[in-house]
This record gives C-alpha cells, sequence and structure tokens, in this order.
C-alpha cells in the first residue's frame, strides 16, 4: 500500500492566515492535497497539523484525510514530516509528501511518482520540471526508521543526499510542483489558476 502524507502544520508566518484553509477552485488547499493524493493513487492519507489549528479538523475529515498532530508550531517541517510517517499504517511500503502550500500538483505526477516506484523499487523518488526539483516526494518505507532516527540537520534534504545514488527522478508536465504559495501576493498571482 502507498500511503500520503500532507504537511499542514506550518506556521504560515508570512501568509498571516493557515495556509490550508486558503481556497482553490471551491477547495481548501488542504481538500486540494488530501484529493490529490488519493486521486494520485494513495490508498491513504494522513494530515499532519499542529495543536493550534483545531479549524483544520473538520476539513481533513471531509477530505478523506487521517489527522496527526504535530509537535507544536515551533517545530521544523521535518518533525512534522516524522509524525505523518508514525501516524502511518504498517503495512505502508512507502509514502508521497506533500505540502499542503503546493496546491497545483496534479494527481497525474503523484500517480507518475508511485508507477516509479513500482518499477525501481528505488528508495526515494522525485519530481523534476524544468531541469528543477519540486514536491511531492515519494520515500520508501525502508528509509523510516532512518527519518524517525537519524539527526537530519537539513530536514529531508539530508536523507536524500545521503541516498542520492539511489534516488530515481520522475520528469514531469506539472508546473505546480514548483509552486508553493507562502504570501499573500504568491496567493493573488495564483489564484486565477485555482479557479
Amino acid at each position: 500500500m502507498i500511503a500520503g502524507i500532507v504537511l499542514a502544520g506550518g506556521r504560515s508566518q508570512r501568509m498571516g492566515r493557515a495556509k490550508a484553509l486558503l481556497e482553490g477552485v471551491g477547495q481548501t488547499f488542504l481538500e486540494r492535497a488530501v484529493g490529490t493524493l488519493r486521486a494520485g493513487g494513495c490508498e491513504d492519507v494522513v494530515v499532519v497539523f499542529n495543536d493550534e489549528e483545531d479549524e483544520l479538523l473538520a476539513p481533513a475529515a471531509q477530505a478523506g484525510g487521517r489527522l496527526a498532530r504535530g509537535a507544536g508550531v515551533v517545530s521544523q517541517q521535518i518533525d512534522s514530516l516524522r509524525s505523518g510517517v508514525r501516524a502511518l499504517p504498517p503495512g505502508a511500503e512507502a509514502a508521497v509528501i506533500l505540502p499542503v502550500d503546493h496546491p497545483l500538483v496534479q494527481p497525474s505526477t503523484v500517480a507518475l511518482l508511485v508507477g516509479a516506484f513500482r518499477s525501481s523499487g528505488a528508495p526515494i523518488v522525485r519530481v523534476v520540471h524544468s531541469g528543477r526539483h519540486g514536491h511531492p516526494v515519494l520515500l520508501s518505507a525502508a528509509l523510516f526508521d532512518e527519518l524517525l532516527s537519524s539527526p537530519l540537520e537539513e530536514g529531508a534534504r539530508s536523507l536524500i543526499r545521503a541516498h542520492i545514488g539511489e534516488v530515481a527522478e520522475v520528469e514531469v508536465d506539472d508546473p505546480g510542483v514548483l509552486i508553493d504559495v507562502d504570501t499573500p501576493e504568491e496567493y493573488e498571482r495564483y489564484k486565477g489558476v485555482l479557479e
């Protein structure tokens, strides 16, 4: 089984409000992220949020995501990722990780990651668009213990660097993999695409 993890526990300081609750195409970013992962082949989706963000409970459940509390707003993204991994079902072979502030990622991109994992068995599968790496990223269950127990000073990047020779890269025709919406200006810029 391939699972999905939506990282929705960030502080959203530059946005000034919870990015997970921003709207696009009649859905919140959170609903879009869960739907994208599910439509792309993730059978189980965990949404990581923080204690201070109880307003995410209902939208996450309505979108079909299971909830996992993160380590709090002062934590780092790697802490949220670890919370998500701990919440995965025992049978998960891999997890596709999607930050909630990447609302333009297409389900077909997730399906390509899953397919590349199935065919290659690579411990890490990441997307490439126009020569640049983006999100989401797939991590095999073979790396979960290392993810949970290693210091990983640069977060998941440290894990990727440690296994760079084993990474499978998938070229995608999806500019959404490079677009993260972090500020009100970025939200306004991409709002037309989201509607």
